[in-house]
């Protein structure tokens, strides 16, 4: 089993002390998000691979160490200010934590994420390539793969769009992303690719990839798992994982987040997190049908 820590919330930003928890305690328990009375325990041992999703890996750095589980980080990174993530650490910052982070977990286990382009008058085509290419001069030798996706419409997408004020891509935008951004990436020893995206720009010179593959969740636990179930719609090509987090629970507040789109949820969520709970969000119940969840 592959454990999402997570897509669905900054669990690293925010619920740190949490996961440790529950990391020692041997078993989480998650909420089914379409089922509010049924719940999954899953116990660690039963764990293969842990995978990180976030935006400021910091609260987590002088833990790593307490996983006795192979790990792998993806960490976002893009080149928005404030009136787009109103609660990311600062950019610089953010670099000089990754290169920590880096250095303890090795290159080949951290991929960054510029995550989600999309175009507007302030953050227009030459901003993202300018922006694109410092990132990766100022992270060669500490990764070795991006991973791009374009924004979506979302419903919080759609609730910001005056902070927002998307512009449409064009043909001509999708090919100088891609010669642009696949010439950084490269001159800096990086390959660059697109998952689970309708224009993966691969004829423009991005490299063919997913999130998790199959190849690389092989090469780290020496097991096959099924494609994720969750996106065959999409026909993605990711191994099949298990997320712990909880929707509407990041503090993050970013105007594009899909996992967030009801701000008041948000806050009364995190008010009702406990670091002790087996859950993320509030505590288990006495009517919760609770089943474990097995490799």
């Amino acid at each position: 089993m592959i454990l999402n820590v997570s897509g669905r919330t900054d669990i690293v930003a925010f619920y740190s002390e949490w996961f440790f928890n529950r990391y020692k305690e041997g078993f989480v328990d998650v909420r089914n998000p379409f089922n509010n009375n049924l719940v999954s325990r899953i116990y660690f041992d039963d764990v293969d691979l842990i995978y990180f999703c976030t935006k400021n890996p910091r609260p987590i750095l002088n833990k790593i160490h307490l996983i006795k589980k192979p790990i792998l980080f993806h960490v976002t990174i893009t080149p928005y200010k404030e009136d787009i993530e109103p609660n990311v650490p600062n950019k610089k910052e953010l670099i000089e934590i990754i290169k920590k982070l880096s250095k303890i977990i090795g290159k080949e286990n951290l991929v960054i994420r510029y995550d989600p382009v999309f175009l507007s008058k302030k953050y227009n085509l030459e901003y993202h390539k300018k922006m694109f290419e410092r990132l990766c001069a100022s992270l060669e030798g500490f990764t070795e793969r991006i991973l791009i996706s374009f924004i979506d419409d979302y419903k919080n997408v759609r609730r910001n769009k005056s902070y927002l004020n998307i512009e449409d891509f064009t043909e001509k935008d999708y090919q100088e992303i891609g010669t642009s951004f696949k010439k950084s990436a490269h001159t800096h020893k990086m390959i660059v690719h697109t998952c689970f995206e309708d224009k993966n720009l691969i004829e423009y010179g991005f490299d063919q990839g997913e999130c998790l593959s199959h190849e690389l969740a092989y090469i780290m636990t020496g097991k096959k798992y099924k494609n994720w179930t969750a996106r065959k719609e999409r026909k993605c090509n990711c191994v099949e994982m298990v997320d712990i987090g909880v929707y509407n629970s990041c503090k993050h507040f970013c105007k594009y987040c899909y996992a967030n789109f009801e701000e008041k949820q948000v806050i009364s969520n995190y008010n009702l997190h406990d670091p002790n709970s087996s859950l993320l969000i509030g505590n288990v119940k006495e009517t919760d049908i609770i089943k474990v969840r097995k490799k």
